[in-house]
């Protein structure tokens, strides 16, 4: 979040006015539509799955800053990034994007479609091995020069040991995307087809609206680490098979060595009704997964195993019941 803090203070002041996705990270929406509000700058939510004319709408006078999320949490959608970047240029706004779950193994939307700055949670993938909290922020020297300087004025620097880690963890940042990538399209495709599964959110599938794009403009088709999905009932089946799992782990991190597990609707979303979590998509039932580097035979037999399972004890609790 120093990240975030630090640029948007720098591109924005009292009585600015950015634009934003409605399916931003949860410290991002918060900082921006509650921590802003003190400071008089506002914020507007847009529609990324809508037309960018429908964007123009939502202009002021004093809009300065488009943010973006490269994937978004949890439901894995993907902005038409190149319109993205059209529309800030057209209207002179500085183009912002957390790129966070692609990586820069799979995406560098500074080379194309060409943002203005492009920030990384570190403490995710780049790190990789879940031990240090961290941020990233990439762009021309002009404007990362002043980020900095705002960064160094409210404290966001990081302490010697933890850059070692980081350090460390880069180093095999391309060998673990790279898995990741392999394990996620793995999952997904076998999730896609168990009779469990209601939905799968996952960006290199055929069946995800954006599957071209990131196809085009992400590099080998790599679609990340990150994948969701719903399985058929509720609530109570979800934690089933999330309580089934061996391999995968349940934690709310992400990006790191081991695979990791989340129910949004009591983890990154508890804090909305269940109307509010339906209108935007996010079900008791999903699922939230965190991809890691383990054996991917492994992984998925893994998550058959729990679903399969799943599905057998509420059989033979229905059976109970009759």
């Amino acid at each position: 979040m120093a990240a975030v803090t630090s640029t948007l203070l720098t591109l924005l002041k009292a009585g600015d006015h950015m634009l934003i996705q409605e399916a931003a990270y949860g410290g991002t929406f918060d900082l921006v539509h509650k921590e802003f509000k003190d400071l008089n700058i506002t914020a507007t939510m847009i529609d990324t799955s809508q037309p960018s004319n429908s964007w123009a709408s939502l202009l002021m006078p004093n809009t300065k800053v488009i943010y973006v999320e490269a994937i978004s949490n949890p439901l894995m959608q993907v902005p038409d990034l190149p319109v993205v970047v059209a529309f800030a240029q057209q209207h002179k706004l500085t183009s912002v994007i957390d790129a966070t779950f692609a990586t820069p193994v799979n995406l560098q939307p500074a080379v194309s479609p060409g943002f203005d700055v492009v920030i990384h949670s570190a403490t995710k993938f780049l790190n990789g091995h879940s031990d240090i909290i961290a941020g990233a922020v990439a762009g021309r020297s002009k404007v990362i020069s002043k980020i900095t300087g705002k960064a160094n004025h409210l404290g966001g620097s990081l302490d010697p040991h933890a850059a070692f880690l980081l350090q460390r963890g880069i180093k095999t940042l391309a060998l673990r995307v790279e898995r990741q990538n392999a394990n996620a399209a793995a999952l997904a495709a076998a999730l896609e087809k168990h009779p469990q599964v209601q939905r799968v959110h996952y960006p290199g599938l055929q069946s995800h609206e954006r599957y071209q794009l990131v196809r085009e403009l992400f590099r080998k088709g790599g679609a990340g680490g990150m994948l969701s999905f719903e399985t058929v009932g509720g609530m109570q089946q979800a934690e089933a098979v999330v309580r089934g799992l061996q391999l995968g782990l349940v934690a709310p991190s992400l990006g790191g060595v081991e695979t990791l597990v989340t129910l949004p609707a009591t983890t990154s979303h508890s804090g909305l009704t269940a109307e509010q979590r339906a209108a935007i998509g996010i079900n008791d039932n999903l699922i939230r997964v965190a991809v890691g580097i383990e054996d991917t035979e492994d992984l998925v037999d893994d998550f058959m195993r729990a679903l399969d399972a799943t599905a057998a004890e509420v059989a033979a609790n229905g059976s109970a019941a009759n």
